[in-house]
């Protein structure tokens, strides 16, 4: 007798998955462009924050080069930091870009 309530369950279970999944599937395919013209955005913002944080980078590099000739300690200390933050900037903006392009990859796949 369990065995047999047991299997109309399963039964109802699938069924409904069955009828259920398409309706569910095609429900995205109205909010992709969206998020699709925002990674876009985001991508094209990043690119241009990793170009100026290269120009900054080799900037700093230039400075560091001139103090050092002159044996300004300070100057030097705080183009060192410079230039630690501008490469920690670079690392992030690397990193934002490779989650933009896999959330364009899923948005564009409809996940």
């Amino acid at each position: 007798m369990m065995r047999i309530v047991t299997m109309a369950f399963v039964a109802t279970a699938v069924i409904a998955g069955a009828g259920l999944a398409p309706t569910v599937a095609s429900a995205g395919g109205y909010t992709n462009r969206a998020d699709i013209r925002a990674d876009r955005q985001d991508l094209r913002a990043d690119r241009q924050d990793i170009r100026r944080d290269r120009a900054d980078l080799r900037q700093d590099f230039r400075d560091l080069g001139r103090d050092l000739r002159s044996r300004n300690r300070a100057d030097f200390a705080r183009d060192l930091a410079d230039i630690r933050r501008d490469r920690m900037d670079l690392r992030n903006d690397r990193r934002d870009i490779r989650r933009d392009r896999r959330d364009l990859f899923f948005d564009r796949r409809g996940y």
